[in-house]
């Protein structure tokens, strides 16, 4: 308003005759940026086009959303496995032995044991987060990460795997990968579950970190065993067989120290396999 009174002052006949600004139209938005198209970088001629089949399309939606959403934070430690490796060689002779079609041990077998009597011994790296709530599940679902030979990712389940001994896990993983490559496996079988353990030792890599796989809150990413020199008793040099662990935790789950106390438990019983017997 202007005042028409002294100096301007505002009295009540300006207040009475004043009439209301005109409304002003919000401001347009702007308008969304268009997203980044890499083709504009190259020429035609220069690059093929694959397209994207639903598998592809799937997994990179999942794990963008598993980086945007989950905090990650990682761990690692390295696993001094002889008494594993000879664990697993003297198991397979004796099966060789007793039944000739029994499926050897493999590494993954030990691993996905220990993982599963550690996640029963810590229920809270077993959970999920719900937004409202946090799931603890009442059994160790782990998932083992296996690639398709056409390109593609999926995670068959082993589930209950604290009540099953490494003869059941072996046979029954064999059989979930075989069909995952297949790609018969029914979504109850790779859908859900608790963890995962994703291990690329058979390509020779020595450490790696993996995305988590939602709504899963941990994945133990797994290297290739490697003879490395190592002090022994009194100072002496030795070599050990060793392989690097990377365990990746969303931390809206699982602290730092619950995660660190869990990877060196799980630590313990890779180094000790004996406790995997039990």
């Amino acid at each position: 308003l202007q005042g028409s009174g002294p100096h301007g002052r505002i009295i009540k006949r300006d207040v009475e005759t004043a009439r209301p600004a005109p409304a002003h139209a919000p401001a347009p938005g702007a308008p969304a940026a268009p997203a980044f198209d890499p083709r504009s970088l190259y020429a035609p001629d220069s690059y093929e086009e694959i397209p994207l089949d639903n598998m592809r399309r799937a997994i990179a939606r999942r794990l963008t959303q598993s980086m945007q959403e989950a905090p990650h934070y990682y761990l690692r430690a390295d696993c001094r496995i002889d008494l594993l490796s000879q664990a697993r060689q003297r198991l397979n002779q004796r099966r060789e032995k007793t039944a000739a079609d029994a499926p050897r041990l493999s590494i993954n077998d030990f691993l996905l044991r220990a993982a599963a009597l550690t996640l029963m011994q810590f229920p809270d790296v077993n959970s999920s987060w719900a937004e409202d709530c946090l799931l603890r599940h009442r059994h160790a679902d782990v998932a083992l990460a296996v690639a398709l030979p056409d390109g593609g990712l999926v995670t068959p389940i082993v589930r209950q795997a604290e009540s099953k001994g490494l003869g059941q896990i072996a046979a029954e993983s064999r059989d979930l990968i075989a069909r995952a490559r297949d790609r018969s496996l029914q979504p109850e079988e790779y859908q859900g579950g608790s963890f995962t353990i994703s291990n690329l030792g058979m390509f020779g890599i020595k450490e790696f970190t993996a995305v988590i796989n939602p709504p899963q809150s941990a994945i133990l990413a797994v290297g290739a065993g490697r003879k490395t020199p190592v002090a022994g008793e009194g100072g002496a040099l030795a070599v050990a067989e060793i392989m690097s662990l990377t365990l990746s935790c969303d931390h809206r789950v699982i602290d730092g120290a619950l995660g660190a106390r869990f990877l060196a438990a799980l630590q313990e019983r890779i180094e000790d396999p004996f406790t995997l017997l039990l």
